[in-house]
């Protein structure tokens, strides 16, 4: 997006429409951090310090218990405590959420993370509160992991360009769509097994992701609310540049006639194009979906950018 890797993940906070790097930096912040926290409580004989700071990160089952800690249905999907847990979900994360920023923009990408980890956790808490299978382990389920965000990602990616392929280690060329139907399989036939209520979750979250990409389509952005909400506190914390104001003494002309010039320069025309309108973007969209986004036009990728930034 702007360098490389590295670069882009240790700036990720310095720059804007930037939220790939920045889901990418929380959820890797929060992993070491937790783990130091885990450590050190441990050593320190204070192990239920930390077990009780982890139940507050977590997403709890029990209605009565989120009640006290309403936070966690955002925390929970940003906290991992296994490496391969973190790895895996970071990777989906990078490599679908790359090609969800080329196509939508940064915020569409987190608006879509936000989205389908609300409705993973919404999904987890119903069926756990309806369902008899669980009525035993209600009072004691609490379940964290980027993993419902992250399949609303990669769902969204294959409804929104299905033929675009990955390069797969053993398989070669895979189109997306294959992957993505693969992985929500996996979930459905776990979903009755030890990890049922991240099964649960995982499933909500790869139905937002084909909603609110089918949604996007038709000129619905379900995601408004997420947006306004980023760009509050964007700009909450943003580093305002410092201004210097310089005062310039008038020119005065004398000619026959005496006057001082106030003229403005005149406006050069602006090189910009004009605004894309809804009807051309999902024309756009529709032509990625059945071509890919290589066989779109200059300006036709042009307006798609445009469109991004929005």
């Amino acid at each position: 997006m702007y360098g490389g890797f590295w670069d882009n993940l240790r700036n990720a906070f310095k720059q804007s429409n930037n939220s790939l790097y920045k889901l990418l930096a929380i959820n890797i912040l929060v992993f070491f951090v937790m783990v130091v926290f885990r450590v050190f409580f441990t050593f320190s004989g204070a192990g239920g310090l930390y077990q009780s700071l982890r139940a507050y990160m977590m997403m709890p089952a029990d209605l009565s218990a989120y009640i006290v800690q309403p936070w966690s249905i955002i925390t929970y999907m940003f906290f991992h405590e296994g490496i391969f847990h973190i790895l895996f979900n970071m990777l989906f994360l990078y490599w679908f959420g790359l090609l969800v920023n080329e196509y939508l923009g940064s915020r569409k990408l987190a608006n879509l993370y936000i989205l389908g980890g609300l409705v993973g956790a919404i999904l987890y808490v119903v069926m756990y509160n309806i369902s008899p299978y669980f009525a035993d382990v209600l009072d004691q389920s609490r379940m964290l992991g980027a993993s419902a965000g992250v399949y609303a990602i990669v769902v969204g990616a294959a409804t929104l360009a299905p033929n675009t392929t990955f390069q797969l280690i053993l398989l070669g060329p895979v189109k997306i769509k294959y992957i993505a139907i693969f992985y929500v399989i996996i979930a459905f036939v776990n979903s009755a097994g030890s990890n049922a209520g991240g099964e649960l979750a995982h499933l909500g979250g790869a139905a937002m992701g084909f909603m609110y990409i089918r949604q996007l389509q038709k000129g619905k952005d379900w995601g408004i609310g997420i947006q306004v909400i980023g760009i509050f506190f964007e700009k909450l914390f943003e580093k305002k540049p410092s201004v210097k104001v310089s005062y310039r003494k008038k020119k005065t002309f004398t000619s026959s006639q005496s006057y001082t010039s106030t003229e403005n320069p005149k406006p050069t025309p602006s090189s910009k194009g004009a605004e894309p309108t809804q009807e051309e973007i999902d024309k756009i969209l529709d032509k990625i979906a059945e071509k890919g986004y290589e066989a779109l036009s200059k300006d036709e990728k042009r307006k798609l950018f445009e469109f991004s930034k929005k």
